[in-house]
């Protein structure tokens, strides 16, 4: 079925060329900074000037660590402060996330097919788009999160552990991708290692010892150096905390952990009445998409809208809620596809246990690329599973026409996406749901 897409290493490169040029396309729109770029731009040319955060030149408390924002300065070093400069260099990984996807999914399907599939239906996701198109932290962390997977699949453990810390020094929803694909992946290696022939007790400590180096304690000296703005400057907030409070020995190190629990203590209390504010629960279906931007510029209509809105392309995230259930049940009696579960588990599921804390639906960018793996995976259980009497033109026509629909859809709500001036009408007939108003 898939060797329909012809030379699919080239195929895979012109999709990651394609979602170059969308990010890049017209990416100064809008020319104003908006929804949380006026924090992460503000907080990166902080970076470029002081080396910390600050606000009227005065320590500046800030509830997520640096690496997101150095990530937009580098941007705007280069291209200037500008639009184009504040959201390049996310835009770039993001086109990267692209091809990350197609490399994992072509590594654990096992063929180059799969891959422009994930490709395909990754180049055809809103959310994906807008993220990567602005100057946020999650496209960021996505991925770093990705290149962490991929040193994990590649046995790279080391490389694996230093992407697993720079995505926690973008936010520290990292956490939970570290912990379970660390547990998932040295569990598998373990289970390699002994099934075939015994080993010592020494050896396998020795071996969950090295695993735990390099998973655990690189990701923390990372993380801990990524702050070295904060520990060299005395614009740091918090900085002599532990030097007022009569401590002195370890004391810079003192008031850099009396630092994170002050962020812990902010992001447990966050809980403000925002109006695109969304439950966890709504996230998979896409049910309260996050607008990032909207005005009513002229335009020939008599009302016109121009909107950005952080949203998954509404059939492809449908299906990836059906691919869910469909690979869970699979799950249950084969024990399969753990890995891609364990993706959409780790970005999804800890938000439940946060039910009254300010959460948005763009935070599902970070399982984004495992709900698309699922949906991959269903295409491919689907296709193990068809009768002798479906033929391959069958099979390789059932499979274009989806993967057509999604990109029909995706081009349909594109100026949603793009920012693109719209008749109000137009985009009113973009609002499917009542709950995207």
């Amino acid at each position: 079925m898939i060797r329909a897409f012809g030379n699919r290493t080239v195929a895979i490169w012109s999709v990651v060329a394609a979602a170059l040029f969308l990010r890049l396309f017209r990416l100064s729109t809008p020319s104003k900074l908006s929804f949380d770029e006026i924090y992460y731009v503000d907080g990166a040319r902080d970076y470029l000037k002081f080396g910390v955060e600050v606000s009227a030149n005065k320590p500046e408390f800030i509830v997520h660590p640096p690496i997101g924002k150095w990530v937009i300065a580098l941007g705007i070093k280069i291209f200037g402060d500008n639009p184009f400069g504040w959201r390049i260099a996310v835009a770039l990984l993001g086109t990267l996330s692209i091809l990350l996807i197609a490399k994992i999914a072509s590594r654990i399907f096992g063929a180059l097919g799969y891959g422009l599939i994930a490709a395909l239906l990754a180049l055809f996701d809103g959310l994906n788009l807008v993220m990567s198109r602005t100057a946020l932290l999650d496209m960021t962390l996505t991925t770093f999160l990705l290149v962490a997977t991929w040193f994990l699949i590649d046995r790279r453990y080391f490389l694996a552990g230093i992407f697993f810390g720079l995505a926690l020094a973008t936010k520290w929803s990292a956490i939970f991708f570290i912990i379970f694909f660390s547990i998932y992946f040295v569990t598998r290696e373990l289970r390699e290692k002994t099934e075939n022939s015994e080993r010592e007790f020494r050896h396998i400590v020795q071996l969950i010892a090295l695993r735990k180096l390099q998973l655990v304690m690189v990701p923390i000296v990372v993380y801990v150096t990524i702050w070295i703005g904060w520990f060299i400057s005395p614009r740091g907030w918090s900085r002599f905390w532990s030097a007022d409070n009569g401590a002195t020995f370890l004391a810079p190190l003192r008031s850099f952990i009396h630092y994170q629990f002050e962020i812990l203590h902010f992001h447990r209390g966050l809980n403000s009445q925002h109006n695109y504010r969304s439950s966890a629960w709504q996230w998979i279906l896409q049910l309260r998409p996050t607008s990032f931007y909207y005005e009513s510029p002229t335009c020939g209509a008599t009302k016109c809208s121009q909107e950005v809105l952080a949203m998954g392309t509404p059939l492809l995230w449908w299906s990836g809620a059906v691919a869910l259930v469909a690979l869970f049940i699979l799950w249950l009696k084969k024990r399969n596809h753990s890995l891609i579960l364990l993706g959409i588990a780790a970005g999804w599921l800890p938000w439940f246990a946060f039910p009254s804390r300010t959460t948005f639906s763009f935070y599902s960018i970070a399982f984004e690329p495992w709900i698309i793996l699922a949906v991959v995976a269903l295409i491919k259980e689907i296709n193990d599973r068809l009768p002798a009497r479906i033929t391959r033109k069958q099979r390789k026509l059932g499979l274009a026409l989806y993967i057509a629909l999604i990109g029909a859809n995706f081009i349909y709500h594109s100026p949603l996406f793009l920012a693109i001036t719209i008749s109000y009408d137009h985009w009113h007939n973009l609002m499917w749901l009542d709950s995207w108003i």
